[in-house]
């Protein structure tokens, strides 16, 4: 059995650069290199796809990536593992085979885990007893939005990968497993690990270095409050890191590599997305953050240790998605002198102009761009002596309606303003209505997912 094994940061969100994830398959000498794709609206907006074209529904960009990789992957010995897969992994694992044949390399086997998706199980689960309950709100009315379901996907453990690896695949293909699952999976395959009392703080620091290094550059640099600090983010370094079979680890970068790793820019990403830092509610372990111990091994390297955990939780995130009207949108942008008074005058024109074509809206919204976009109410106005210094001032107006006809008329009402509105206002393309998908979070008993894997070889 191994004593350490490598594992690489490959992404960390669908449209993340690929040429660090290249970087360190060619230079990281790693034993796999991890990609984590989703974000969970990204699901529902899949399953939309999925519905117009049965073969679409997968990440395109996990299969570009794969195609890109795999030969390098080969003769480097690495073993590729990402979430891509989305709401429909079979067909991503079979766009991958075919990238393996297309490029000569018989004998890939490209495993595909399915079993998270459970749009067709709502009503089974409904006459179970189980009540769906809004996990952030505590709203208990989910009959409401039944009929507008459009995606139920729930983040599952790593069984799943581990069966995948267990049956020598090359390519691991998933669907919505949870973000630091494509970490612990290979981890508790090497070591042999079991999800049961006696490895459960090891399990635990896996979810921990999964948690840390899974939005890869997030954890060298990127989002840093020290960003004036950060050397070449333009070519950063995606993490590495040396896990242990005594649970420590070491985190580290390629040589040379842009960004910076110390215990500050780790400490940033673990506080990332969390809630109660004692209990790092996942799939496959609860992680005690506060538990953990970071120590400077090196350049660019930090070690962890420590880390203390809880057994694997009785219940399981599902993220249900459903139809939530549209969005009608405007943007223009007003010159000095007098920016400030030309934007607020062409926001007086925008209702009006709402006024007079009957517009029927939920929410109607404004923001004056370089302003108050960012902070919303908590930002003051400027003075007249501010205003009058200003060089440019943006309008953006957005609309929440029940049809695409009346979030429409957004668009034509900021269309209008191209005659209708002060004179210098400037436009880009008119944007067209698009269709709302909001989230419905909530918890159900671990029972009702059942894992399946299959593997395809070139």
């Amino acid at each position: 059995m191994k004593s350490s094994i490598r594992l690489g940061a490959g992404s960390g969100f669908w449209g993340d650069g690929m040429d660090p994830a290249m970087e360190l398959l060619d230079k990281g000498e790693l034993d796999y290199l991890c990609f984590d794709f989703l974000a969970e609206l990204t699901m529902a907006l899949l399953q939309r796809q999925k519905q117009k074209h049965p073969s679409a529904g997968y990440v395109p960009d996990a299969v570009a990536y794969m195609k890109a990789m795999m030969p390098l992957a080969r003769e480097r010995g690495t073993r590729l593992i990402s979430n891509g897969g989305g709401v429909n992994p079979r067909a991503a694992a079979e766009a991958v085979v075919r990238e393996a044949r297309d490029a000569g390399l018989h004998g890939t086997r490209v495993a595909l885990i399915e079993g998270d998706d459970l749009l067709g199980d709502i009503d089974v689960m409904l006459d179970a007893g189980v009540p769906l309950t809004h996990m952030d709100t505590g709203a208990t009315n989910f009959a409401e939005i039944r009929k507008r379901v459009v995606s139920a996907n729930v983040y599952t453990d790593c069984s799943g990968i581990i069966e995948s690896l267990h049956e020598r695949a090359d390519v691991v293909v998933a669907g919505r497993v949870s973000d630091n699952a494509v970490y612990v999976g290979p981890i508790m395959h090497t070591f042999g690990w079991k999800h049961d009392a006696a490895h459960i703080d090891r399990v635990a620091a896996a979810v921990a270095l999964g948690h840390i290094v899974e939005c890869a550059s997030a954890c060298t640099g990127g989002m840093s409050s020290r960003f004036d600090q950060m050397p070449m983010m333009g070519k950063v370094g995606f993490p590495w890191f040396d896990f242990h079979a005594d649970g420590s680890a070491e985190i580290g970068k390629v040589a040379g590599s842009g960004g910076r790793i110390d215990q500050h820019t780790i400490k940033e990403h673990m506080v990332y997305e969390i809630g109660d830092p004692n209990n790092y509610l996942m799939p496959d372990g609860v992680a005690d953050f506060t538990s953990l111990r970071l120590s400077d091994a090196g350049p660019d390297r930090v070690r962890v240790s420590g880390v203390r955990g809880k057994p694997a939780p009785d219940m399981l995130k599902l993220v249900i998605g459903y139809s939530d009207g549209w969005i009608g949108e405007s943007i223009a942008f007003f010159p000095w002198p007098h920016a400030f008074e030309r934007a607020r005058k062409a926001r007086q024109t925008t209702l009006e102009r709402f006024e007079r074509l009957g517009l029927k809206a939920e929410q109607v919204h404004f923001d004056f761009i370089g302003i108050n976009t960012l902070h919303g109410p908590a930002a003051p106005l400027p003075t007249p002596e501010q205003a009058a210094h200003l060089n440019e001032v943006g309008l953006r107006v957005a609309v929440k309606t029940h049809s695409m006809e009346e979030a429409d008329k957004v668009r034509r009402a900021g269309a209008n303003l191209w005659i209708m509105g002060p004179g210098g206002t400037s436009f880009g393309a008119p944007i067209k209505p698009r269709p709302v998908v909001s989230l419905w979070p909530t918890l159900i008993p671990r029972a009702f997912v059942k894992q399946r894997v299959e593997v395809l070889e070139a």
